[in-house]
């Protein structure tokens, strides 16, 4: 599959060399082959050109798809997964000058409107309320106020008796706080350590998109890390959600403390299972390489994994 992917890929740039501004991908007997290839070549023609002055866009612009294999609800579910993935794309490549924790909410909310989701968001103020010390500790550096995202999916005839709930780091922008980044170059990508966020918020909308019977929630704890304002500081003992206290000992590990906050209120809805995405340390790649995710579960390996099961749901139930 990988393989048809990595060919449209590469008939992308071909396509747009050439100017073609359509193509028909035929695929006579063919079905997983021929989602695949046209996924790949769907994904592969993205661009961000918002602020782009310069510089040539992609003329391909209509990819057609005749295989005798293929029926409505396949071409339906590779739509809106290109579609959401272009989409958390977008989210990821905004700079913080525009994707502020709260506009980062805003968008979310689009997004509820377009698949029928409901979406509520809380504002600093509710936030005090509630008592997420962690993510008001990271947020005490910022002039932008912080949100809490939460977007849920629960159609009628849903199949889960208990939901899955989608946990997203939302950090709009980490320069490390007071223990600022010290390596070379390693602010260059931090506008992009909100991507958790954009994965969960635009999973859950190809979810409802797609129609998907599974009920599904995303928490998004949101803000930028900066070393501005009253911001904590190594040494500082903080209140977490859930009543228990942390000491700080590095304010660049900012996401473990929005998180435990967001994983804390997870709990309210007794879930099936959580799953919480973020780009949460350099370690991981210096570690494993940019093609591989480091991967923690509570799982009992000696049983079928959660995942495997969640997987196997959604199979049924597609």
């Amino acid at each position: 599959m990988e393989s048809c992917r990595k060919a449209g890929h590469q008939v992308t740039g071909l396509l747009n060399k050439i100017k073609a501004n359509s193509v028909l991908i035929e695929a006579k007997g063919l079905r997983q082959e021929a989602l695949c290839f046209a996924e790949g070549l769907a994904l592969a023609n993205y661009q961000f050109r918002k602020y782009k002055t310069s510089g040539d866009s992609n003329t391909l612009d209509v990819i057609a798809l005749h295989s005798n294999k293929l029926t409505d609800k396949d071409l339906l579910w590779l739509n809106t997964m290109v579609d959401a993935t272009c989409k958390a794309r977008d989210l990821v490549n905004e700079p913080v000058s525009y994707l502020t924790a709260t506009q980062l909410s805003d968008e979310l909310v689009k997004l509820g409107k377009q698949a029928g989701i409901k979406v509520t968001v809380l504002n600093k103020k509710e936030i005090e309320k509630t008592g997420m010390g962690g993510l008001l500790a990271v947020n005490k550096g910022s002039q932008d106020p912080p949100t809490f995202t939460i977007m849920e999916y629960k159609p009628a005839g849903h199949k889960n008796k208990k939901p899955f709930v989608l946990v997203g780091k939302g950090v709009v922008y980490d320069t490390g706080g007071l223990s600022l980044k010290p390596t070379a170059n390693s602010m260059d990508y931090m506008k992009c350590d909100m991507g958790g966020a954009a994965a969960v918020g635009c999973a859950i909308y190809a979810l409802a998109k797609a129609k998907i019977p599974l009920h599904v929630v995303a928490l998004i704890p949101a803000t930028d890390n900066r070393p501005g304002e009253n911001a904590y500081v190594p040494g500082d003992v903080i209140k977490m959600y859930s009543g228990k206290t942390v000491e700080v000992l590095n304010t660049d590990a900012e996401g473990r403390m929005i998180l435990a906050d967001a994983l804390h209120h997870a709990k309210k809805y007794n879930p099936a299972l959580v799953m919480e995405f973020s780009t949460l340390t350099g370690s991981a790649s210096s570690a494993l390489g940019k093609y591989a995710c480091a991967f923690l579960t509570t799982a009992d390996q000696n049983q079928n994994s959660a995942l495997k099961k969640v997987r196997n749901m959604f199979l049924s139930v597609w």
